[in-house]
């Protein structure tokens, strides 16, 4: 069990840095993303693309899992109100299915469990 819990930390930490470095590579879709409630896009943009890089990469280290996975949490929780946004808005998303909007929502509440199986101390 050992040997899948490391190659799934892995997998979704890696999954993190190149979400992360993607808000950098292509701000301009996160910034349309956001909702108009927000202060602060571009700084919230850049904020959250550093801070997916960074966790998946504390992800990868053994030492940083637990806190890497709790602030992996948080921060997915903070950024589902752009998902929710997205949702309400799909207009002004013409190029993304409006079924891939919907289903969205609930993959942040698996991503959320997938982080949480990193809050817990390994067994063996």
């Amino acid at each position: 069990m050992g040997k899948i819990r490391t190659a799934s930390r892995v997998i979704f930490g890696v999954l993190f840095i190149l979400a992360g470095l993607n808000h950098f590579i292509d701000p301009a879709f996160y910034l349309k993303i956001m909702p108009p409630y927000l202060p602060w896009h571009v700084a919230l943009v850049l904020i959250s693309g550093a801070a997916e890089s960074l966790l998946g990469v504390m992800l990868l280290m053994r030492r940083f899992e637990r806190w890497a996975a709790w602030g992996l949490i948080s921060l997915l929780i903070a950024v589902f109100p752009a998902n929710v946004y997205m949702v309400q808005h799909s207009e002004l998303f013409p190029d993304i299915p409006v079924v891939a909007l919907w289903l969205r929502l609930p993959l942040q509440a698996v991503l959320i469990l997938w982080a949480y199986i990193y809050t817990r101390p390994a067994r063996g």
